[in-house]
Formats: C-alpha cells, structure tokens, sequence
C-alpha cells in the first residue's frame, strides 16, 4: 500500500526521529479528516524507554482533546506497535490502527503475543497493516545498518 496525507506524515517524523539518532518511528492521530497529533521516538533524548511515538501521540491527543479516550480517531504509525503500546492502543480505545512494517522481534500486534487477539484485551481496534510498508522498513533498514 502507498503512503496516504497521514502516513507520508508519519514517516516524514521517522526521517526526523532518525537524524536526531533515534530509532526511525513516526506517528499521527486523525480525527475527522484531519492529523490532530503528531510525534515521534525521542527514547533517547527523553532518557524515557517509554517515549515510543505511540504512547507520546496518544498522551498529546488525549491533552489536545481534553479526553480519556479516542474512540473517534485512528492512529497511524510506521513501525507495528509493541506489547506497550498496543496496550495503549487498547487502553485509549483508538478506533483504527494503520501501521506500515511489521516488527517480528518486538512486535506485539501480527507478530510475538498478539496483544489485540488475547482473550484478555478488552478493546480491539480496526488494525491495517502494511501501509507504506516498503518505505518505512527502508527507514529501518538504513537506520540500523549505518549503526553496525
């Protein structure tokens, strides 16, 4: 799948995440239409392992929406989430979850424990994967082998 206005956004902030020497990941919230909150990594410059682009979205989306939840709105974000952010996603009740590539090692949404699928998750979003797939893997790839 191609990047739409809100994922090419997402992986516009991965690129920015990676310049700034953290882990490639980009994430925005919609609403209506319309990107209402954006983020990215920033682990490393927070001194925060939970500063993922997921968890920092939703906290601004919460803040800009003055809400507890964000049943009205769909999350996209370039990386599949992991088990703490899916649970985030659950928590916040996001309708929608676009993401682009898949995490085998720390992925918790198609890959490691699946966290929507657990008998245990009380909220399941709408969860469409591979979207800029390519791109977003390419940032991945890039990031990590300039590293090694």
């Amino acid at each position: 799948m191609a990047a739409d206005g809100p994922m090419a956004r997402a992986l516009e902030l991965a690129e920015a995440a990676a310049r700034h020497g953290e882990v490639p990941v980009g994430a925005v919230i919609v609403r209506n239409g319309e990107i209402i909150a954006e983020a990215m990594n920033a682990m490393r410059s927070l001194n925060d392992p939970t500063a993922h682009a997921e968890m920092r979205v939703i906290r601004e989306a919460l803040g800009i929406l003055s809400a507890e939840r964000l049943t009205d709105c769909d999350l996209y974000v370039t990386l599949e989430p992991c088990t703490m952010c899916a649970g985030a996603i659950a928590h916040a009740r996001l309708r929608r979850l676009y993401y682009g590539a898949p995490d085998p090692k720390g992925g918790a949404v198609d890959n490691g424990v699946r966290f929507f699928s657990a008998p245990t998750c009380h909220h399941r979003p709408e969860v469409i994967a591979g979207v800029s797939e390519s791109a977003a893997a390419a940032l991945l790839r890039e990031f990590f082998s300039a590293r090694r």
